[in-house]
């Protein structure tokens, strides 16, 4: 078989497509949470203590904590409580974006439970607690959506006599 100018050009167009269209089509690599909070910490190298409000962009809730608290808060607070990664309210690169709805949901939440925290469990006397309060986790118990239902009770021990066996 003879290669010309034209086929060798053809086969390597439609190579080049094949590939192209490969790699459209494999999907993305997972979220790396530990990685981007890594890259994070290093981006805000020597400002780990200034307001969050002075480190960050587009900071709403939260001003007052240091650059690195606020990270503490979104990886712990928000994560584990949700079962969530940062992905579920942030684009990863653009942290700034408001683009995911999620994000004003969080925002929204947490001025709730200021609220709460704030103005009414320290109402309530017979809480006998100098400083009640409520987080994420008392209501989202690890899930994205808050836990609306009881859980089930666990199943109950079999009676038995006393000092029998």
């Amino acid at each position: 078989m003879r290669v010309t100018g034209s086929s060798l050009w053809c086969a390597l167009v439609t190579a080049t497509l094949a590939v192209g269209s490969a790699r459209a089509q494999s999907p993305e690599a997972p979220f790396d949470q530990a990685k981007a909070l890594t890259e994070l910490r290093k981006s805000i190298e020597g400002q780990e203590d200034k307001p969050a409000f002075d480190v960050f962009m587009n900071i709403t809730q939260y001003k007052g904590v240091t650059a690195e608290r606020l990270l503490r808060i979104m990886e712990f607070g928000f994560t584990k409580s949700l079962g969530v990664n940062c992905t579920h309210c942030h684009v990863p690169g653009k942290w700034d974006s408001d683009e995911k709805g999620a994000k004003e949901t969080a925002r929204a939440m947490s001025r709730m439970v200021i609220a709460i925290n704030g103005e009414y469990l320290k109402n309530i006397p017979s809480l006998n607690s100098a400083n009640p309060s409520v987080n994420c986790t008392t209501c989202h118990r690890g899930q994205k959506r808050p836990a609306l239902e009881m859980p089930e009770p666990p199943p109950a021990a079999p009676a038995t006599r006393e000092g029998k066996r």
